[in-house]
């Protein structure tokens, strides 16, 4: 009976020994590159931080982050779960980026804005960061995203101007140039988080949520067939392509953040098929 007792015991350490020492962080896939997007998955339960932020996690444990443009060459990942702690240092490629340099051009060219234009953008600029702060549990960030329209790549995530010697804003999304009217299509499922039909910059202006901190952003568009508030799956129609806002001609601006980090759209679908 002793014997017995103390197998019984030693079974149950020993099955205790083991469940310490399951890991806590299961996954980690995606683009490791600065512009890219990160799904996770930990031991359900675990808390896990990104840098200083922590993350959402869904019931079987899945979470997303993404890094910025000019994300530094190393990050830390910490996952814990009671007395447990695991830390993963995470290597992030840097990347080149095509920077255009322009001098001699009349201050008045560079930022020519009047008072109640910049009150406008400025005022725009909060819609925007509103919605994109809006999240939702959804998990449409781990779909495979497809491309939101046909054409031709006309311009690159990451790209800069330097005007006489000032560094202008990056270009943070990808964009397709095809004739006004062309269809824009969801590239994953979401949530409509903001429609405007003529923002300063942008001019029609839509934002999709597609769940924990992830959400596509569509601009220049010349018509906006979705409401706010409304779910919508992969491949419906959405909009249409245009000119408006700030464009010198017809093209889709898409734009991909993880919160405030924006990200490159092309680290997410397959090569694109120029028109």
């Amino acid at each position: 009976m002793l014997k017995k007792s103390l197998l019984l015991l030693a079974i149950a350490i020993s099955s205790l020994c083991v469940k310490a020492q399951e890991p806590l962080l299961l996954s980690l896939k995606g683009d490791f590159a600065q512009g890219g997007l990160v799904i996770g998955q930990a031991s359900p339960g675990a808390k896990v931080v990104f840098e200083d932020m922590p993350l959402s996690l869904s019931n079987d444990g899945f979470f997303v982050f993404g890094f910025h443009r000019d994300m530094p060459e190393t990050a830390v990942l910490t996952v814990t779960k009671g007395t447990q702690k695991e830390i993963q240092k995470i290597f992030i490629r840097k990347r080149d980026y095509n920077i255009e340099r322009v001098d001699g051009l009349p201050p008045s060219k560079i930022n020519p804005q009047k008072p109640e234009i910049l009150a406008r953008i400025k005022a725009e600029g909060a819609q925007v960061a509103q919605a994109r702060a809006k999240t939702s549990e959804i998990n449409a960030f781990m779909q495979d995203f497809i491309w939101p329209a046909k054409g031709r790549l006309s311009g690159f995530y990451g790209s800069q101007r330097v005007l006489n010697g000032v560094p202008k804003r990056p270009h943070y999304g990808v964009d397709v140039a095809a004739p006004t009217g062309t269809e824009v299509v969801a590239p994953a499922d979401g949530i409509v988080r903001l429609v405007h039909k003529d923002m300063f910059y942008s001019g029609g202006t839509l934002i999709i949520d597609h769940g924990f901190g992830v959400s596509s952003t569509f601009i220049h568009l010349n018509s906006i067939d979705v409401e706010e508030g409304a779910e919508i799956k992969q491949g419906d129609m959405i909009a249409t392509i245009g000119a408006t806002g700030r464009a010198t001609g017809p093209h889709l601006d898409w734009r991909v953040n993880w919160f405030k980090s924006r990200l490159d759209p092309q680290l997410l679908v397959p090569p694109f098929e120029q028109q």
